[in-house]
Formats: C-alpha cells, sequence, structure tokens
C-alpha cells in the first residue's frame, strides 16, 4: 500500500455545465434487460471504463466523474439488477450481480476495461478482478463495500432487523407509503454526502425522480432487501475458511488499485477502506477528510485527479 498520487488539476477537463445524466440504452445479458449510460469519448484514444454503483443508487451516480474523464475514457455505467432501470434478478448477491458483470464484460468485448466501483459496486468489481483479471485493466474502489465485524454501526443498521422478519419486502414497502418522496430523498443525500450543501440542485431534482421511481416500482423493495442481505452474508463468510472470502478475493486482485475512503462516511466503515489498500497487493490509497459515502459525487475532480494519477504511475496508454 502507498498513498495515492493526485495529478495536476489542469489534468482534467475544465468544469462547465451541470451535464444531464448521459444517454442510455437496453442491452440484453443473459436473458435479462441492464439500462446502461454511455459517456460518450472526447478523444479517439480513449479507453473503456465501466462504473458500478452502491446499494439503492444507480448508473446516474457517475455522472459527474465520467464527464470530467472523458478525454481518458469511454465510459459505460450500468444500472444494476433490480436498480435504476434495469431488469429485477431472482438473486441478489455479490456473486450474482458479479456474475451478471462478468457476462456483460464479456458481451460488450470492449477489452480489459477501468473498472470503478462505490459500495457494493466496490464489493462486486473486487470480485470480478479476481476472477476476472483479464476483464480489468485498473481498478478504483470508492468506500467500497467490504467486509467488517459490525455494520450496526452505520446507516444502514434500523434496517439490518428487516431481514430476519418473514414478508419484510412487504413492510419494506409499507413502510415506503409512510415518507413522502422528498423526505426519502434528503435522507439518502444525508447518508451519503458529508456535506449536503455540496449537492449541486439539479443533481438533487435527479435524486427526487430516481426515489419516486422506486415507489413506482413493485420489484424494488425485494431488490434492496435481497442485496443488503446479500452485503450482510459476505461479511459473515468473510470470516470463515475457504476461497469465496471477499478478503481473500481481495488479495487475488492483480491490477493496480485506487482506494478512496471518505472520514465522514456514515455507511462503511471508514476504517475499510484502509484495510482493502493493506489487502490488495498493487494498491495506492486516498483519505478524504470531510467527505461521506459517495465521494465521486461530492468531489469528483479529487477523485479524478486521483484515477489519472494512478493511470499516469502505472503508464497507462490513457495518460
Amino acid at each position: 500500500m502507498k498513498g495515492a498520487m493526485l495529478a495536476g488539476d489542469s489534468a482534467l477537463l475544465p468544469d462547465g455545465e451541470v451535464h444531464p445524466p448521459w444517454p442510455a440504452r437496453r442491452v440484453t445479458v443473459g436473458g435479462s434487460m441492464l439500462h446502461v449510460r454511455d459517456t460518450p469519448a472526447l478523444s479517439p484514444d480513449a479507453e473503456p471504463a465501466v462504473y458500478v454503483h452502491g446499494l439503492g443508487g444507480s448508473s446516474q451516480n457517475f455522472t459527474d466523474l465520467a464527464g470530467l474523464l472523458a478525454d481518458r475514457f469511454a465510459g459505460q455505467a450500468v444500472d444494476l439488477p433490480g436498480f435504476g432501470y434495469s431488469d429485477p434478478s431472482p438473486r441478489y448477491s455479490i456473486p450474482a450481480f458479479a456474475a451478471t458483470l462478468i457476462d456483460y464484460l464479456d458481451h460488450a468485448g470492449r477489452g480489459p476495461v477501468h473498472l470503478i466501483g462505490n459500495s457494493l459496486g466496490g464489493s462486486i468489481s473486487v470480485r470480478v478482478a479476481a476472477l476476472r483479471p483479464d476483464l480489468v485493466r485498473t481498478l478504483t474502489l470508492v468506500s467500497p463495500a467490504m467486509p467488517f465485524l459490525d455494520p450496526r454501526r452505520t446507516a444502514q443498521g434500523p434496517v439490518l432487523p428487516l431481514l430476519a422478519l418473514p414478508r419484510a419486502e412487504r413492510l419494506m414497502a409499507w413502510a415506503l407509503t409512510r415518507i413522502t418522496a422528498e423526505q426519502m430523498a434528503e435522507q439518502v443525500l444525508a447518508a451519503c454526502f458529508g456535506d449536503t450543501t455540496k449537492v449541486h440542485p439539479q443533481r438533487r431534482a435527479e435524486a427526487m425522480e430516481e426515489i419516486q421511481l422506486r415507489y413506482t416500482v413493485d420489484h424494488y423493495p425485494r431488490a434492496y432487501l435481497g442485496t443488503l442481505r446479500g452485503l450482510v452474508g459476505s461479511f459473515l463468510r468473510a470470516y470463515l475458511p475457504g476461497p469465496d472470502s471477499q478478503w481473500r478475493l481481495a488479495a487475488r486482485v492483480q491490477a493496480p488499485t485506487l482506494v478512496i475512503g471518505g472520514l465522514n462516511d456514515k455507511l462503511v466503515d471508514p476504517r475499510v477502506p484502509v484495510q482493502v489498500a493493506k489487502v490488495v497487493p498493487d494498491s495506492r490509497l486516498l483519505i478524504l477528510p470531510g467527505v461521506g459515502h459517495v465521494a465521486q459525487m461530492e468531489v469528483p475532480r479529487l477523485v479524478a485527479r486521483a484515477i489519472v494519477g494512478m493511470l499516469e504511475e502505472a503508464g497507462s496508454p490513457a495518460t
């Protein structure tokens, strides 16, 4: 593990207008529809990149970061099964999500990609990089939801008792009727950001639109609770014997890896990114004071500078 290098701010595209979500298309993978957003590359030499969101998120979580890197990356951000506009899945677990992502990467045939994952997406990306090193050129993990011993210490804690109850999905669906979309959006932003004043009004409006979508999609409670159950299960298995532990998989990652954590993270224990960087062989670490769970949304220029710094250090053609 070493400290992350930050490229100079001039290495990035200048700030401009706040982009709307990037254009979307539907891709059929394994008989199901995945909703994918493409960030048009601004250079013929741009390399393929794939962005993977966290629990309850969507491809829109990478609009700003993908835009800042559009001269280097031809970016594709996926809605994981059951989230955003993608079809639901019969199984919601890290192995199931990773298998879908691997199928998508094989289907796209874009060669090894720069894989960027946030939270749940980080944990999925670790598994993909470990099992299919041929598909991953570099790996960036933003607040990865890797196992830690006491998930009750996070903002997800109050939801955990639901996982043990029968018909938990119905209870969650009922709970959604007891709170407005506006209230839910404010709660989500407060949980994810270290400083909600950094949320641009357009991004706040987009978050509201996504929350409203959840109220109209019957499968969302099952997808959310099923995924949370899968995450907790991965936490328990991580400390048992066997090759399927997320920590053992992290030790197998061969790609140059950047790990980013926010000290104000309310969803993943802020000590986890340090542990991830210690386990992954070729890693560099960036810890951000005052930043929460979604650094790629809260401080996208800093995250982009760290990614470009890794590319420069690793000698990627994207530099």
